[in-house]
């Protein structure tokens, strides 16, 4: 059968697309050729251009093949704030016919373990601010080697804009076995040899987590990450000339792809930001009218908050747009007002490598996942039975396209359990329970798995209560989702205690020891004690039953 399309498809826009059969670096390598003087990122007010990335880029990889010993389809953790030097490290490991393994930079020494441990990932190219996280991992020999940069030497010129501090902060020096300063790898100007990278290979591998508590791999191609850079810049016209603003976090794939892969596709500019903050956010896009915005909701609302917000000019902005959370109507209303543009949503997961809907640019709906894009065949099934349902109907949307990950690293029954097979092709099971319209627009109704949405965060409550059981005086846990003003949802941790600790053990107790365990975003900011959690017949907490309750009692 032919992949289904939407009766709202873009007229301009082809339904099929002939993706390069390259590795992903080679994109950053034609773009220098073509650009080489042109700045691909600037990081308050500091440029970095095309041909100077591509150079560090090949003296990272040589740095990583012949001082890390890193080879074909190894793992190397990224693990950094927004800056010049994770696009740097980004292409360097690829360069090096490596595997990208993006961490998220709030994760602390025990969650890095995992990673480290799970990807079989020996080295390891972190912000020097991190880099306490990194160093009992090396001390107990998780690790090998450690490259350490700091952000501060891509921020040399003089700037009005307010820096954060860890741009700010100087280089140190680290004696520490099996660290190499980023200056002192780069200056060693190793050459990486040939790369034998295809399409086929190993390229990035994002973690996710689910019902059992630890995170688990997504295992992309080239081909795949290829697919949803060169997407996205054709859905919205993105061209060389297009400068954009990123403000999503490059660990993730909505910035990875949005504001990093797909731009550098393009040979297009990137004004990088590596905290949020709204006033600046705004001087940036009136100092380099920028183009193209892509955020959270959480970001839009802050941002159109502001003040101080007439006093810029944002008339540069051509498109505005994200996902992560359904942005609301009357946010999207008001960004109408002030400039003139609808909200783009679109919809993707770790598993997907960003996209596999976004709406129409010319025809949005608000609080709407989009339409399939190119190559993309989305249904709603049946939950139980798999069976397709109707339209208007509520079941799980499932997905097949060129973007979909080949599985979970070392978890062959995950994989399994994450793929159904309609008319002989395999279909991967979002867990997001949606409908689709008659005029072919998707949307989501609620979820099928456990996660907490918080400010675009996933938040995956076994992987919480799996850290939580560490402490203790903690008898038994149930985490779930809270409604939050500001953050959408937030962490909430139902906590049975053990009997002697009930006298001396308080919430803050367990609000401070959380704070030294685990990412802030994954913080249960609510903690209620109970004297006892429900249980089904075969003794399993009814997390369901909770959480039904704490949204009833919500409104």
């Amino acid at each position: 059968m032919t992949i289904r399309t939407s009766a709202s498809w873009p007229v301009d826009l082809p339904r099929h697309i002939d993706v390069p059969r390259t590795s992903v670096h080679y994109n950053l390598e034609v773009s220098a050729h073509r650009y080489p003087d042109k700045p691909l990122a600037i990081f308050y007010d500091t440029p970095m251009t095309y041909g100077a990335a591509w150079r560090q880029a090949r003296a990272l990889a040589g740095f990583l093949r012949q001082r890390c010993s890193v080879r074909r389809r190894d793992r190397v953790l990224l693990f950094m704030q927004n800056c010049p030097q994770f696009i740097v490290s980004f292409y360097g490991i690829l360069q090096a016919d490596a595997m990208v393994v993006p961490v998220n930079p709030m994760n602390l020494s025990e969650e890095l373990r995992h990673y480290a441990t799970d990807s079989d990932a020996r080295t390891i190219v972190c912000g020097q601010e991190l880099y306490p996280h990194v160093q009992p991992l090396l001390e107990q020999g998780v690790l090998d080697h450690a490259i350490v940069t700091a952000y501060s030497d891509y921020a040399t010129a003089a700037t009005d804009l307010p820096v954060p501090e860890a741009v700010r902060a100087p280089r140190i020096a680290i004696g520490d076995r099996g660290v190499t300063l980023w200056h002192e790898a780069l200056d060693a100007a190793l050459d990486p040899g040939p790369s034998v990278t295809g399409p086929d290979d190993l390229c990035v591998m994002p973690y996710t987590s689910g019902t059992t508590g630890l995170p688990k791999g997504c295992v992309h191609t080239h081909a795949s990450v290829m697919f949803t850079s060169v997407a996205g810049t054709l859905w919205f016209g993105q061209i060389a000339d297009t400068t954009l603003l990123a403000t999503l976090p490059f660990f993730h794939v909505t910035g990875m792809q949005g504001s990093m892969n797909g731009p550098i596709f393009a040979g297009a500019t990137v004004v990088l930001m590596q905290r949020w903050d709204r006033d600046v956010a705004a001087r940036l896009i009136e100092r380099y009218r920028v183009k193209a915005w892509t955020n959270i909701a959480t970001m839009a609302i802050d941002f159109l908050a502001n003040p101080n917000l007439g006093d810029y000019d944002l008339s540069s902005l051509r498109r505005i747009g994200g996902g992560g959370a359904a942005m609301p109507e009357a946010v999207a209303a008001r960004l109408k007002d002030l400039v003139g543009l609808d909200y783009t949503e679109g919809y993707g997961l770790s598993e997907t490598m960003a996209p596999t809907h976004i709406n129409p640019p010319q025809q949005p709906r608000r609080q709407c996942l989009g339409i399939p894009i190119f190559d993309t065949d989305a249904r709603v099934v049946n939950p139980e039975t798999l069976a397709e349902v109707g339209v208007g109907e509520v079941g799980e949307i499932v997905v097949h396209g060129p973007q979909i990950f080949r599985g979970y690293w070392k978890n062959p029954q995950a994989t399994r359990d994450a793929f159904i097979e309609m008319e002989g092709r395999p279909f991967f099971r979002t867990g997001d329970l949606g409908r689709v319209d008659g005029d072919g627009y998707y949307y989501i109704v609620d979820r099928l798995k456990r996660m907490i949405n918080a400010s675009g965060f996933k938040v995956w409550p076994a992987e919480v209560e799996a850290m939580l059981y560490r402490h203790p005086a903690i008898q038994e846990a149930c985490v779930i989702a809270t409604p939050d003003t500001t953050r959408g949802e937030t962490v909430k941790a139902m906590i049975v205690l053990r009997p002697e600790d009930r006298a001396h053990v308080g919430i803050e107790d367990i609000v401070e020891w959380s704070r030294t365990q685990m990412a802030a975003y994954k913080i249960p900011r609510i903690v209620e004690f109970v004297e006892h959690l429900p249980k089904s017949a075969t003794g399993k907490v009814q997390w369901r039953q909770l959480q039904e309750k704490e949204w009833a009692n919500a409104g």
